[in-house]
């Protein structure tokens, strides 16, 4: 199936690629699709066949770029990463796009984004945290210092340092790094534990068998008022290549 591609302008004048593959709404679901750091709606949806799948099962899939990914701006202005920057654009989203009855699925900072989305005020009928674990939800500034670190010292850094592969996923993406320090510094939150009975709606806990990169699955499917947990094959990196993660969320959905 094709891939189309609409521009919303953010509140700030950022502007926001918006991907779209599947049957147009209107008597379809539609599903909100969040990647994951570095990433992009290409990388994470379009390309391994999960957008394709739930396409093909009469889905509308919306997978939005976030600023400073794909084919979204990233721009350089400290004054456009304020706290909680990647909510006010999901929640621009579903504004903009009068989504109503719609799902939610995010994996990784999707995921964690989509959360904190939740908690100020979306109310998808189905969500899905993919890739995450409930101490990701709590300690960004020790998550994100690998990353800040990788990106200060982007020139310096060679293969068999922990951070190349990182440095290398982030180059092949075309992310620009002060854009990303920015919104890695300042535009993220944590998640209060007490929030999360504000997420009421069924809940896929999705995870690789080899992921713990952002802690304990279990204890975040715990954690929440309706959730249930789903394993697929694979690490952080690989678990969103495998089409059992596509086939699991449309599982979940259906």
């Amino acid at each position: 199936m094709n891939v189309t591609t609409d521009i919303m302008t953010a509140a700030d004048g950022t502007r926001i690629a918006l991907k779209r593959m599947g049957p147009a709404a209107g008597g379809n679901r539609t599903v909100l699709m969040l990647h994951g750091l570095f990433s992009s709606a290409q990388m994470n949806w379009v390309k391994f066949g999960h957008a394709a799948l739930l396409a093909e099962h009469g889905f509308e899939c919306i997978m939005p770029d976030w600023r400073v990914h794909g084919d979204s701006e990233g721009p350089t202005d400290p004054a456009l990463y304020s706290p909680g920057v990647l909510v006010r654009d999901a929640l621009q989203i579903v504004e903009v796009l009068g989504l109503d009855d719609y799902d939610l699925v995010g994996f990784s900072l999707g995921a964690r984004t989509a959360a904190s989305a939740v908690i100020a005020g979306l109310s998808p009928r189905r969500l899905v945290l993919g890739g995450m674990g409930i101490e990701g939800l709590s300690n960004w500034q020790e998550r994100s210092a690998f990353f800040v670190d990788m990106i200060d010292r982007f020139d310096s850094i060679e293969r068999g340092d922990p951070a190349f592969m990182a440095k290398s996923f982030m180059k092949g993406q075309g992310i620009d790094p002060v854009a990303a320090r920015l919104l890695l510094t300042q535009g993220v939150e944590d998640i209060a534990m007490d929030d999360l009975a504000k997420i009421t709606m069924p809940t896929l806990v999705l995870i690789g068998d080899d992921d713990r990169d952002n802690g304990s699955p279990e204890k975040l499917r715990d954690a929440l008022p309706d959730a249930t947990l789903a394993v697929v094959p694979g690490n952080h990196m690989g678990s969103v290549t495998k089409k059992d993660m596509g086939r699991a969320i449309l599982e979940f959905l259906s």
